[in-house]
């Protein structure tokens, strides 16, 4: 699995941006630093399978030497992002829950499928 480079960058009074040197155009943004990070690569994982599907040839990832050499992203922290291999599928199912937890799930997350697949992943990581 290839990983990019994302590069994170926070202007005062806005959210953190991530954008994709190796995918101009391609952005994403979060509250926090770690919610922009899970942004990032549910973004590009999207957009990589999209690619995929319509028989988009993938670029190589460049270096992080490169992209960190343009002034313009010398104030953004880089970090990777491993790009989806194309194997993840999404199913949709019907949960119910208590709306006191459903109420919790969305004063913590603006993604409630995104937070359920992280809290089932955590708990099955503890089995």
């Amino acid at each position: 699995m290839a990983s990019y480079i994302a590069l994170l960058r926070k202007d005062p009074g806005s959210d953190y941006g991530v954008e994709f040197p190796d995918f101009p155009g391609r952005i994403t943004a979060g509250r926090t630093a770690d919610e922009a990070r899970r942004m990032a690569a549910e973004a590009l994982g999207l957009h990589i399978r999209g690619m995929m599907e319509d028989a988009e040839p993938l670029p190589e990832p460049s270096p992080l030497d490169t992209i960190m050499a343009d002034p313009a992203n010398r104030e953004a922290i880089g970090f990777l992002v491993d790009a989806a291999s194309g194997s993840e599928r999404s199913v949709r199912v019907n949960v119910t829950l208590p709306v006191d937890v459903l109420n919790a799930i969305d004063r913590a997350s603006r993604n409630r499928s995104r937070f359920l697949a992280e809290a089932a992943r955590e708990k099955l990581r503890g089995r």
